[in-house]
């Protein structure tokens, strides 16, 4: 059995769904689409939950704004970054929201507009094979759910969005291909009924020796938990996230957390970065989404930098007359490679390169880290700047490196003028003087479960050791930034 289309899409996950509505809006060039999808049962992942403002705008241009009505998504204002028990409020800027939500139900949504589009047809089938014929791709092989016999699909077009895992990722880009890096894994559960330091905002808790936890509430009653933890992974994940992971969090977070670990199992997601190539290899296909291009989920730029391509891709796709016309679709391609670069370029770069400094492994980046975390302190555009760029407002890759490197420099000034946080965990019976403590639930201390941290004014004879320190701690920040700008740049 065979069928013709003009456009075929793989995978109906944010990318593919999306893609399929937006081409069937064309009106200049109606176009027969299908859309093929292993499993259009709600899917159930622990990421791809936070949709950043760009990303909300981005669904309202695609005319998808309506899947994120009835399906309980909460507002997102901004962020709460808590360190050793201080907190600071990030907020978006001009009272910009983002959305987070079920995965699943998301999912759904975009899949419904994708089967009410005009010329779509959903498909349930898994995609065995791409069909080659002259060197050319002309379409795919499949089975139906409801049947045993593979059917080809044919298309002038085929686009592949089976996302993190894809299965056509090599085939498609060939020699061109750049090698994916997992870089942690993100390990998650639910809690029920946790209040957050900060209402409707997302929660990044930086945990001394170890990667960042990330919390947002996903519907009424449900906070998603998701715990960086750094390979080896732990046999142990409870037992991990209890002894090393809870003392670092929110007190009010504590009995949320221990119910949730006690009742349901911990989930776990590689958390990789792969750079955008080019993609000129193989004629008649094109990837797109996290089949093509994925950063740290840390971010949550994610279905942002997926919605901006879809758009970008759909604007140049609906001037082209003749899919089958290579030259013409390497120039779209060449088109959309370098539009997209602006948002995803920056929102990429920042992903890995603020996962370094919350991960912190090592003196230097500890040194980062907390000059991180007292730049935000200092409040105006310390943290507009930075927000602007984590939420897709402001795409701008000279901008990152701007806030980066000033971040660098204020670091190396507030390791001679601070006074540096000396901890020492506290006896049992002793006072609590200097230090810092956990926060309660209402914003107070809690001196019965905290450490002291000693606060230490460097002295003179320390000043040529410190010196060295930030030698090494500005050599850091050219380590992490070059090689993934270098990655943005490269069009070969």
């Amino acid at each position: 059995m065979s069928s013709q289309y003009d456009v075929l899409i793989v995978g109906a996950g944010i990318a593919g769904s999306a893609l399929a509505h937006a081409l069937s809006q064309s009106v200049a060039l109606p176009r027969r689409i299908a859309l093929l999808e292993r499993s259009l049962a709600e899917p159930d992942r622990i990421v791809g939950e936070l949709l950043q403002p760009a990303g909300v705008a981005f669904l309202d241009k695609l005319g998808l704004q309506g899947a994120l009505e009835g399906i309980d998504a909460i507002p997102v204002h901004g962020y709460a970054v808590v360190q050793d028990g201080r907190i600071v409020h990030i907020p978006y800027p001009d009272g910009r929201e983002g959305r987070s939500f079920h995965h699943g139900l998301f999912v759904q949504g975009l899949r419904e507009y994708a089967m009410r589009a005009k010329g779509v047809d959903v498909i349930e089938a898994t995609v065995n094979e791409l069909v080659e014929e002259e060197g050319r791709v002309v379409g795919v092989k499949a089975t139906r759910s409801s049947g045993k016999e593979k059917e080809v699909f044919r298309a002038d077009l085929t686009i592949i969005a089976d996302g993190c895992f894809s299965n056509f990722r090599s085939t498609v880009q060939g020699s061109s291909a750049r090698p994916s890096n997992t870089r942690s894994h993100f390990c998650g559960t639910i809690l029920k009924g946790a209040r957050l330091p900060i209402p409707q905002h997302g929660t990044v808790a930086l945990v001394r020796g170890h990667g960042p936890v990330l919390l947002y509430q996903i519907s009424e009653h449900d906070t998603r938990m998701l715990v960086d933890v750094k390979g080896p992974v732990p046999s142990d994940l409870k037992k991990h996230i209890i002894t090393e992971i809870l003392p670092s969090l929110p007190n009010q977070l504590h009995e949320p957390i221990r119910s949730a670990l006690s009742v349901d199992r911990v989930r776990r997601m590689p958390n990789s970065f792969l750079p955008p190539a080019p993609q000129t290899h193989k004629r008649g296909v094109i990837l797109i989404g996290d089949a093509w291009n994925m950063r740290h989920p840390l971010t949550g730029g994610g279905m942002t930098v997926a919605l901006s391509d879809v758009y970008i891709l759909c604007q140049h796709l609906d001037k082209v007359n003749d899919l089958l016309d290579w030259s013409q679709m390497k120039d779209v391609l060449n088109k959309w490679w370098w539009e997209r670069k602006g948002l995803a370029a920056t929102i990429n770069i920042m992903s890995i390169a603020l996962y370094d400094v919350f991960g912190a492994d090592g003196e230097c980046l500890t040194v980062f880290q907390d000059g991180c975390f007292k730049y935000f302190e200092r409040g105006g555009e310390s943290v507009r700047g930075p927000v602007s760029l984590l939420s897709g407002i402001a795409p701008s890759t000279s901008l990152l490196a701007y806030h980066f490197f000033y971040v660098a420099f204020y670091s190396i000034w507030a390791l001679f003028v601070h006074p540096r946080r000396i901890h020492a965990p506290r006896a049992n019976g002793e006072s609590h003087m200097n230090g810092t403590s956990n926060m309660t639930e209402n914003g107070e201390t809690d001196e019965k479960h905290s450490d002291m941290y000693i606060a230490q004014t460097p002295s003179i004879l320390d000043f040529p050791r410190l010196f060295w320190l930030s030698c090494r701690v500005l050599w850091t920040a050219c380590v992490i930034f070059g090689p993934l700008l270098w990655t943005e740049i490269r069009w070969w």
